[in-house]
């Protein structure tokens, strides 16, 4: 048996307006959003099988240290398109800096940071 990820739950400062790009990039939509744990906020944004569950806390969340040297870290989030050169365009409109662009067995990919300073893989698998 094989498993598959559902979702993962990563706290943002503003899951509204976090989810509004992820929708205009990714094309991914809201599929939930309330109150959660912690006095907090969540809203589920992405596809039919898997999402992202952004939360955010009543109060301003703390920056972060450095995730690769920071046990439990997130380092990046990587999710697979069908076409990289316009999302990269949807990257670009969005106000981010897409980075380390790559071409190697077996895909394309670059990365980019989002406004809460989470990275980014976006890969396009060679047909």
């Amino acid at each position: 048996m094989s498993a598959i990820l559902e979702h993962a739950n990563i706290t943002v400062t503003n899951p509204e307006a976090t989810a509004k790009w992820m929708a205009e990039i990714f094309g991914w939509h809201t599929r939930w959003s309330g109150a959660s744990i912690h006095d907090g906020f969540s809203l589920h944004v992405g596809g039919a099988d898997s999402y992202l569950a952004l939360y955010a806390p009543p109060s301003t969340p703390k920056d972060p240290g450095n995730s690769y040297t920071t046990r439990g870290g997130l380092n990046h989030l990587a999710v697979v398109v069908q076409d990289i050169k316009a999302t990269e365009a949807a990257v670009l409109a969005a106000g981010f800096t897409p980075t380390n662009h790559a071409d190697y067995e077996p895909g394309q990919r670059f990365y980019f940071h989002d406004a809460d300073g989470i990275e980014y893989e976006v890969v396009q698998y060679d047909d």
